[in-house]
């Protein structure tokens, strides 16, 4: 079975964020001690920024190398905290989020997901997974939602999401899956999207990866195949 594997842009120069931030401490400090005198303002700002390299590096290298899977079947987006596999049978389409009010229109920085069937999804997705996205993505979702609060005033249920759902289908939800479930819900609300996948876990643009996204659901086996003849640049 062909499987191409996307490695997300952000995540990527992690090893040598950290070498050239560890190089630059090591030059700096055997500068300093070589001159033989105190250490400037300069200096030790020049410090903070290799060791803020080093910080950046280490957590891009904590991040799975490659974030998305694609199948004939399938693709799996992959999170430090777990993974979502998602059937092309259940993948209706994707776009680009937007909310508009008024003349303003925003357009948050993922690519959204519409579902044939959330229970069919929540049934692959962990508690832990779901609890980490909730958080993660939280801001991108406060986005989409201010935009329909006028003054400020926004519906509880969209800022709290409850510890208890029930599906179109009569599935109950507790606790995080319930959460997460909840804020699906919410979130198709306000933008007709069901998930999102953040920009951060891609290797392309949004609007690029969206229109490959609604590709693979026409023609999955000529999509894969495509990957995988980039996967050599890697």
């Amino acid at each position: 079975m062909l499987e191409a594997k996307l490695r997300a842009t952000a995540d990527r120069n992690g090893v040598e964020f950290m070498l050239v931030g560890a190089i630059g401490l090591v030059v700096i400090m055997l500068f300093v001690n070589l001159r033989g005198t105190a250490i400037t303002i300069v200096e030790i700002f020049l410090a903070s920024a290799m060791l803020v390299a080093i910080f950046v590096g280490f957590l891009k290298s904590q991040q799975p190398y490659f974030s998305l899977y694609f199948t004939e079947q399938e693709f799996r987006y992959v999170h430090k905290y777990g993974a979502w596999p998602l059937s092309i049978v259940n993948f209706h389409s994707s776009g680009i989020p937007k909310v508009q009010q008024g003349v303003e229109t925003l357009e948050l920085n993922a690519v959204g997901i519409k579902l044939n069937d959330i229970d069919a999804f929540l049934l692959n997705l962990t508690p832990r997974l779901a609890g980490k996205l909730l958080i993660e993505q939280r801001h991108i979702f406060l986005q989409a939602v201010k935009m329909h609060c006028e003054n400020g005033n926004c519906p509880s249920e969209w800022l709290i999401e409850e510890t208890v759902f029930r599906s179109k289908a009569g599935k109950e939800y507790t606790g995080l899956m319930a959460m997460f479930a909840n804020r699906m819900d919410n979130l198709k609300t306000v933008t007709g999207y069901d998930l999102l996948i953040p920009a951060t876990a891609l290797d392309r643009d949004i609007w690029q990866f969206s229109v490959m996204l609604n590709r693979w659901k026409l023609n999955p086996k000529e999509v894969v195949k495509a990957l995988l003849e980039e996967q050599t640049t890697y």
